[in-house]
């Protein structure tokens, strides 16, 4: 027999960004409890609203299975000496419960196995709940108590269900006992609803104006969005953010459009955006053109008698925090064109006498970092150095670098600290700046997470890049950096900008070139800055790491594994160390082929090593090569050329002329994938090779010529990436 089974914890309104996660959490902790107790179960239903996260569960099993525990002891070793039970072995009775003559004997072990007798599961139930509200407590960092008691949760507990087919469960939590009365719409229908069943939950609570389902609510609210939106001849801006918090907000959607007035369009769409979607959670609305419409949708909670009063109330809100950013912008543009007029823009220095500027030299960067006129000034110059190394013009990005951060000075963003750069395009572009250093201002915070997209113009990613570079050096080198739990600098991000800038904007640059043109501009002391060098290579490097892992290069390619990535990794570092540690200027070649920095080179070599995993003797040539290494690593002979003459077996000679073979190719062909494709068909050679050659032969000139031949194995197996990295 089976029975449904909900749960619902009754609060007061919960905060948006937690009511679907704590929902998820319940149904998941409610689950995992039942399959890790033998109980089965049908489909999981969580339902979240302001006011109820709820789990509803299909067909569980009324009862527990029966169960065999099983339990290792000490080994019977150790449980009997000289016959006789050891403290170990009665300790171990003694903690199951049992005499020693009821443990088994198996697999020279002590062993417990008897049969439990499962429970009924609706006394399992309150147990699993606690275990549930344990993992939900972990997504809320902050929870309330309230009245005389101890317990806390999100929000002050009002009611609690706890239903297994018509049953009650007896929960007792929050300083309630569980019953069978939830509570509808606040307004609509705030009486007590009794439950029968779990099956009545949902219509129950929709009669009783309660959309309790969140994916279908939230299904309901878009497309009432956006027919309201075709009604008004335009379509709405609806991103998923918004949409997830409005339905956490909403238990009843109904869906109402107000007016803005005209005089608010001449503000940036962007601010009116700013306002109507992160202050109040509306809607905006575009023509077919993208233009901004006069007009904002949002989500009602109640079905009004007089809606128009309710369209009149959300305009009302609306209108006094557009006249003020209105009010903003007027004053911001006016002290931008005094600037802009006033001829101060001299590249490397910034001359101004008017409002921003003098807040420009006297409000510092970071205490030991000067003033944000000398952080503009180092990002004109680290501009300048990367536009040089890909050979552009660093006209357009040096004059966006004096101009990018000079409105963090407005009083709009002031107001609005997520348009910073957003504004400051607006204001340049309202003085006749070009427009190419207009979208690089606009560019330069870009990506700003993980998903966005980088700057689509050449100079934005110059800026961009630039800016995230002077932030590193100058945070390194004052000796802050971030920890395992703080960041407060954004660091990481910042790492992760610089690399997928580079990567993805295929821009010819080596990153810790860049790294080190940013730290020579920092106002520290020298060894301050030698630490930074060091600290940001491993940390980029880093970084780079967990962004190349478990991603694809191309979308046809297969994830980048942890082990693909070391192959490459370690053989670069290796040859740099090498090339390096010889002191040759002969070397100096080697050493920049070696650069882990170069990320083009080094996605080259990745995708090639995965070709070569896709290879059938991919496994066979790794295997090989770890053995080699292994067999090299222990020898103690000098390394020597191979000597054909000394040459006896068949397979040894097979393995040389196989090896000359690909030595000519891979000389011909730079391409690396296929120089691995080429070195796969070693595969069957060297198998062979070790299937017939003792190579610790008792002649001692046959052992070094065949440890010299294994060796140019190894050198043919390193050419691309180490492949003794590679499972084998």
């Amino acid at each position: 027999m089976t029975q449904e089974l909900l749960i619902e914890i009754g609060c007061e309104d919960l905060p948006a960004r937690y009511v679907l996660s704590l929902a998820e959490a319940l149904a998941a902790g409610m689950t995992t409890g039942l399959q890790a107790a033998g109980v089965d179960h049908g489909e999981v239903r969580p339902y979240a609203t302001p006011r109820r996260i709820a789990v509803c569960i299909a067909a569980v099993a009324e009862r527990q299975p029966d169960q065999v525990v099983e339990r290792s002891g000490p080994s019977l070793s150790i449980a009997f000496k000289d016959g006789r039970p050891t403290p170990a072995a009665l300790g171990f009775a003694r903690s199951c419960g049992v005499e020693l003559k009821a443990l088994k004997h198996e697999n020279g072990q002590l062993v417990l196995r008897r049969k439990r007798t499962g429970q009924p599961t609706a006394r399992l139930i309150p147990a699993l709940f606690e275990v549930a509200l344990k993992q939900m407590d972990t997504l809320v960092p902050k929870r309330m108590r309230w009245g005389d008691g101890a317990e806390t949760f999100v929000r002050p507990v009002q009611w609690l269900v706890a239903l297994f087919g018509d049953k009650l469960i007896p929960i007792r939590r929050f300083g309630l006992k569980a019953g069978r009365k939830t509570r509808g719409h606040r307004f609509h229908a705030p009486q007590v609803i009794t439950l029968q069943s779990p099956l009545d939950y949902e219509s129950a609570l929709k009669q009783a104006k309660v959309w309790a389902d969140f994916a279908s609510r939230r299904d309901v609210i878009r497309r009432g969005v956006e027919l309201k939106a075709q009604e008004l001849g335009g379509i709405a801006r609806i991103t998923e953010e918004l949409l997830d918090e409005v339905t956490a907000l909403i238990e009843w959607p109904v869906v109402i459009a107000g007016k803005i007035e005209s005089r608010f369009l001449q503000l940036p769409p962007e601010v009116i955006i700013a306002t109507v979607e992160t202050n109040q959670r509306y809607f905006a609305v575009f023509d077919e053109a993208g233009k901004l419409l006069p007009a904002f949708i949002t989500i009602a909670n109640i079905e009004s008698k007089d809606p128009a009063q309710v369209i009149a109330g959300n305009e009302r809100v609306v209108r006094p925090r557009l006249s003020d950013a209105l009010f903003f912008w007027n004053q911001d543009l006016s002290v931008w064109k005094k600037d802009a007029n006033s001829g101060y823009l001299e590249l490397g220095n910034l001359l101004l006498s008017t409002p921003w500027g003098v807040q420009a030299r006297a409000t510092t960067y970071l205490k030991g970092l000067g003033s944000y006129d000398q952080r503009l000034s180092r990002v004109q110059v680290i501009s300048s150095f990367i536009c040089e190394k890909l050979r552009r013009s660093d006209q357009n990005a040096q004059i966006a670098a004096v101009y990018a951060k000079l409105d963090l000075f407005s009083k709009m963003v002031f107001e609005f600290p997520e348009l910073q750069g957003v504004m400051g395009s607006y204001y340049a572009r309202s003085c006749g700046i070009p427009e190419d250093i207009c979208l690089a201002i606009k560019e330069q915070y870009l990506p700003n997470s993980a998903t966005s997209d980088i700057p689509r113009s050449f100079d934005g990613r110059v800026l961009a890049l630039a800016d995230r570079l002077d932030t590193l050096a100058g945070v390194f080198a004052m000796g802050q950096r971030p920890t395992a739990s703080k960041d407060p600098f954004a660091l990481r991000r910042a790492a992760l900008g610089v690399l997928r800038i580079i990567r993805e904007g295929k821009m010819k640059v080596r990153w810790f070139d860049l790294v080190l043109d940013a730290v020579a501009q920092q106002p520290v002391a020298e060894d301050a800055k030698a630490k930074a060098r060091s600290w940001l290579r491993e940390f980029i490097f880093e970084r780079y790491r967990n962004l190349c892992v478990g991603s694809r290069l191309c979308d046809d390619a297969p994830e980048i594994t942890l082990e693909q990535f070391k192959a490459v990794e370690s053989l670069k570092h290796e040859l740099l160390d090498q090339a390096l540690a010889t002191g040759d200027n002969s070397q100096a070649e080697v050493a920049e082929q070696a650069r882990i920095d170069d990320i083009e080179d080094f996605e080259l070599r990745l995708a090639a090593v995965q070709a070569l995993a896709s290879l059938p003797e991919a496994r066979s040539l790794t295997t090989a090569n770890k053995r080699v290494r292994h067999i090299l690593r222990h020898a103690e002979e000098d390394c020597e050329p191979v000597n054909p003459g000394l040459l006896t077996d068949s397979a040894e000679h097979e393995l040389f002329a196989k090896l000359e073979e690909i030595e000519r190719l891979n000389a011909d062909d730079i391409d690396y994938t296929q120089q691995l494709i080429n070195l796969a068909s070693l595969s069957l050679v060297i198998d062979s090779f070790f299937e017939r050659v003792l190579v610790n032969a008792e002649d001692a000139a046959l052992r070094r010529n065949r440890l010299a031949l294994l060796r140019s194995f190894d050198r043919a197996c390193r050419q691309v990436a180490d492949l003794s990295q590679l499972p084998g």
